[in-house]
């Protein structure tokens, strides 16, 4: 009898995924980090039950589109607008003293100043899902803490914008004048969008309920919202996954939406469980091994640079120690958003093949080795500052 050969691929990895799953839960551990497991296990290092990862690294990134937009749905107005001060502060200084810190390692290594701004850059971005999935696991998105990261998340991915400009201008190729224009145009429609949404109180669409009188229609139409302002997005050259926040938003300001998170819930759980899985397969086992030494010193030093940066700057701007350091150790990753720029780095020859090689694995490294670094940072922080925490949650 003939089967479709995608079945065993299917089945091994949902098999794996499942029981790494629920190891990983009688453990109380992150299930994050199960499923990057999960994608090394079944990905081309090990059992080679799914070999294009190109294909699980774009069903990926549309569960990053409805994580976001699942974000966008919970943010609560009040405080985003209370944060707005600390999100863009922090978010412009940890670049800095990205880079600044990168120019101290690069000038040692003797580095070009191209490099030196590039790699700056690309340790300057946190991973939005992971960051926000580790919050919502522990129910704290709602929480003061979670409320800053969330913004200086929102930032990063708008700063994405001018770092790519910056770094097509020091290709010798240089940037398109119009994608430029379309770009920052863009970004302050976004801008004036939010601002608008936060200041409403109900919107109210009438032709949607007519979606709500059977349930295919709810599901197609709850895609169709998601996804719509995230393709808007994309056309606009801005982060898709930025649009789908936007798109959640607006949503969440709609009279009787509850249909539209219930309808696309399984799709989250799905595609961003495949999101991590593409962080797993893209962990090359050889590699590693052969440069254990210098990716693990590296994964230090961009773990706790990170996390000083970041608390530094969060206490500059009058949050306690105990929240900057809380806050900073949950955004001490490289986000996903750096591998982009490695890879423009790469095309445009600021890093050579090697130097891509080892930014990748130092990337993925340290999305895997996050929660153990939350966790780490829960365990010494002085227990009023978790109980807080746990307060805020409650009151929300």
């Amino acid at each position: 009898m003939h089967f479709d050969p995608i079945l065993p691929a299917v089945v091994g990895t949902t098999f794996i995924g499942l029981l790494l799953s629920l190891i990983f839960r009688h453990f109380k551990l992150p299930l994050v980090l199960a499923y990057i497991l999960t994608g090394l296990i079944v990905g081309p290092q090990c059992l080679s039950l799914i070999n294009d990862i190109d294909v699980i690294e774009t069903m990926g990134s549309l569960g990053v589109i409805l994580l976001l937009f699942f974000i966008g749905m919970e943010v609560s107005p009040d405080k985003l607008r209370r944060s707005w001060r600390v999100s863009i502060g922090s978010t412009g200084l940890q670049i800095i003293l990205s880079v600044a810190s990168m120019f101290v390692v690069g000038s040692l290594l003797d580095w070009s100043a191209q490099r030196i701004v590039l790699l700056g850059f690309v340790m300057s971005l946190s991973s939005t899902a992971v960051v926000l999935k580790l919050m919502q696991d522990k129910n704290e998105l709602h929480s003061e803490q979670g409320q800053h990261v969330l913004g200086i998340l929102l930032v990063q991915d708008l700063a994405v914008i001018p770092m790519v400009i910056i770094i097509g201008i020091m290709d010798e190729s240089g940037v398109q004048s119009d994608v430029v224009a379309m770009q920052v145009g863009a970004g302050i429609g976004v801008l004036l969008l939010v601002r608008w949404l936060l200041n409403q109180e109900h919107i109210e669409f009438r032709w949607l309920n007519k979606l709500k009188v059977n349930h295919e229609l709810q599901v197609f139409g709850a895609l169709l919202c998601c996804f719509g302002l995230a393709l808007l997005s994309g056309f606009m050259h801005l982060s898709t996954a930025l649009g789908a926040f936007v798109g959640g938003m607006l949503v969440a300001k709609m009279k009787d939406s509850i249909w539209i998170r219930s309808s696309l819930e399984a799709f989250h759980v799905v595609f961003i469980a495949l999101f991590f899985m593409s962080i797993g397969m893209l962990l090359n086992i050889e590699f590693i091994v052969q440069n254990s030494t210098l990716l693990g010193t590296l994964l230090m030093m961009v773990l706790v640079g990170n996390t000083l940066i970041a608390t530094v700057t969060l206490r500059l701007l009058k949050l306690s120690w105990s929240k900057s350091l809380y806050t900073a150790a949950m955004l001490a990753q490289v986000g996903e958003f750096s591998f982009i720029l490695a890879t423009l780095g790469r095309q445009s020859k600021l890093i050579t093949d090697y130097g891509y090689h080892v930014t990748v694995a130092v990337i993925a490294l340290s999305l895997f080795a996050s929660p153990f670094w939350v966790a780490l940072a829960r365990k010494i922080l002085p227990s009023e500052c978790v109980s807080k925490v746990s307060t805020d949650v409650t009151g929300a």
